[in-house]
């Protein structure tokens, strides 16, 4: 597999979101969904709704979300619909959520450990995927990135419970009693990665933004504030590649909370995600970077 292309930019402006996007040279077409994440209720640290719009404009993109399978503000459709209300996405963009009707089987091709992935079923009402990731820590995937949001994030919430238990159990509520050895649930999100690939037949585009780089996820109602500074933004067409190079600007940064955020990563073994999607040929580790500044 040749070296996948990371267009790179220390800018952080909204702007710079749509510079990424025409670099890449891939324009979406049809319905596109634009997989983020919304932010759980009492989170700091999510990206708002303003500093997106223009890139979500630039695609007439409508934003996707599925439902959670913990308790919070989004497990169940109605009161996930009040929260995207709440912090602002629903008053600026039409908003989906993808299982709030109900879901829909994706098989897994020469998977590690699934043999099927549960999406949300508005998947298919969609032409084109903009993936749209805020880079950062994760309690139990060490990171959260590209590969992140194709997973867990497009999975109905059976499709995150059988996710976390390694395709044993699809009830949220008793998933948590089935949590498998460390890499079999890292070599699930990889699978489950694999089946939106697919289904998008390479009409996808990645965005991430190294921002608000806490060792906590988006998805924590109590999150640790940010203990690194902010380092840019990275587009491709490669969802292991970006997440790899979003990987690597931490390892080279010299910055004083690089020790505390690599440490959530590494003590989840969160770069065996990459390793596994790198695996399954969803993607490739080696890149070449392409400073747009």
């Amino acid at each position: 597999m040749q070296k996948a292309k990371v267009y790179f930019t220390k800018e952080i402006a909204p702007e710079a979101l749509v510079r990424l996007y025409d670099a890449v040279g891939k324009e979406l077409k049809g319905r596109v969904a634009v997989k983020l994440h919304s932010g759980e209720k009492g989170n700091q640290n999510y990206v708002r709704p303003e500093f997106v719009r223009k890139i979500i404009e630039r695609v007439n993109g409508t934003v996707v979300e599925c439902n959670t399978a913990y308790e919070g503000a989004r497990n169940e459709t109605a009161k996930h619909q009040k929260l995207m209300a709440d912090h602002g996405w629903s008053k600026v963009f039409a908003v989906d959520i993808m299982d709030g009707n109900g879901e829909m089987t994706l098989p897994v091709k020469n998977g590690k450990v699934l043999k099927e992935n549960v999406v949300g079923e508005h998947l298919k009402n969609y032409d084109s995927m903009l993936v749209l990731s805020h880079f950062k820590g994760h309690p139990m995937g060490g990171f959260g990135g590209a590969l992140k949001q194709l997973s867990i994030g497009c999975a109905s919430s059976s499709g995150k419970a059988l996710i976390h238990s390694a395709g044993k159990d699809t009830n949220q509520e008793t998933c948590w009693d089935h949590l498998p050895p460390q890499d079999k649930f890292l070599e699930s999100m990889a699978d489950a990665a694999s089946t939106v690939v697919e289904f998008f037949h390479g009409n996808i585009v990645y965005l991430n933004m190294m921002v608000n780089l806490s060792v906590d996820c988006d998805c924590c109602a109590v999150a640790e504030d940010p203990c690194m500074k902010d380092i840019g933004m990275v587009a491709s067409l490669d969802p292991v590649a970006i997440d790899r190079a979003c990987l690597d600007f931490v390892y080279a940064s010299k910055d004083r909370g690089r020790d505390h955020f690599l440490e959530r990563v590494e003590s989840r073994h969160g770069t065996h995600t990459v390793d596994a999607a790198a695996e399954l040929q969803i993607g490739t580790k080696e890149y070449e970077l392409v400073s747009i500044d």
